[in-house]
Formats: C-alpha cells, structure tokens, sequence
C-alpha cells in the first residue's frame, strides 16, 4: 500500500510506541515544520510528488517522498522514535538555581516548586510517588495535606509554556511530560 497526503498535522502513533511523530505536509507545512523544531518534537516531511526535497538538519526529523510505500514509512518512523527517545534536546534540565530550560524556553520556580521539579526531572516520563514529591519539596515534613496538590498546581501552569505538562496518574502519583503539541491556528476556529 502507497501513503498519499495525510490530513494537515496527523500525528503517527503505534500501540507499542511511546513517542508521536508529527506528520507535515512539504513544502505546504513549513510553518508547522519551524514550530516542531522549536520544541523538540519529531516530524516526518511527506514530500509532495515533483517539489524539492528539504534539508533535514536535525535528528528529530526525516523525510519520505509520497506515495511511499508502508514498509519505507514505518521504517523512518521507527527511526524518528528512536532517535526521540536518546536525544538531549527533549530532556528537561533545571539548573542550582531553579531554572527549567526545554525546548529553546525557560521558566523560573519558586524554591519549593523547584525541588519538586528536580524530582520530576530526574525521572522525566516515568511516574514518581506522591510521597517521593512531598518529600522532595518539603525535606522537613510537608506543610498540610493538600500542600503538594497546589504546588503541582501552580507548577502545571508555570512549565506549560516551555512545553511541559504533569499529567496525574490515579492513585499512583505524577508524570512529567510532553505537553500536547498545539494545533495551527486556523482561521474560524
């Protein structure tokens, strides 16, 4: 089977894959393309039939000319995955003095907020206990029940501008991630 063009920012995902790669229309998607690279997310260009091939110059990235066949698609994709999962550019950082760098951005925490984000750092996209957390934030003891609940809080808000999320994971504790990759802005929506 021949892939034709997908429907403008498809995402390819396989059941066993724990990482998305974006799938951009070229030359027509260059916008989206530039706004990819800014935070670190891989794409795979389908280059139109006739249009002249892109200059990939980044490791999250690749491109296939259309049609392509399914066993060449998968083939990149898995390559894209992989080097996704090694590379430094989609690994947080937070420096001594509570300074989150991602993506080409960065945020300052407060000190509390900070050791929190150290602790989910250290283990970006696995979940780390609840306990673990309150521990980090509060070496002495945690303030009140509810303390690490709306410093999370506060810390959601303050990362997802430099691309990252805390997604809850019910009854277990937190995981920091990848926030959702924003959808082009089009006209009406």
């Amino acid at each position: 089977m021949k892939h034709r063009l997908p429907t403008f920012g498809a995402v390819a995902t396989l059941p066993e894959s724990d990482i998305d790669v974006e799938l951009v229309e070229w030359p027509q998607g260059d916008q989206r393309r530039s706004q990819l690279a800014a935070i670190g997310f891989p794409r795979l260009l389908l280059v139109a039939p006739g249009a002249t091939a892109p200059t990939c110059d980044d490791v999250l990235e690749d491109w296939v000319r259309l049609p392509a066949q399914d066993d060449e698609m998968a083939s990149r994709l898995a390559t894209l995955r992989s080097r996704a999962r090694t590379s430094p550019a989609r690994m947080p950082r937070i420096d001594d003095d509570g300074v989150v760098r991602f993506a080409g951005g960065w945020v300052a925490l407060p000190p509390v907020e900070a050791r929190i984000m150290t602790a989910l750092v250290a283990r970006f996209g696995a979940v780390v206990r609840r306990a673990h957390l309150a521990e980090a934030g509060w070496p002495n003891g945690a303030p009140g029940r509810n303390a690490l609940d709306v410093h999370v809080l506060r810390l959601r808000r303050r990362i997802d501008s430099v691309g990252l999320s805390i997604r809850t994971i019910r009854s277990r504790g937190y995981l920091l991630d990848l926030s959702t990759v924003p959808a082009p802005h089009s006209p009406g929506a």
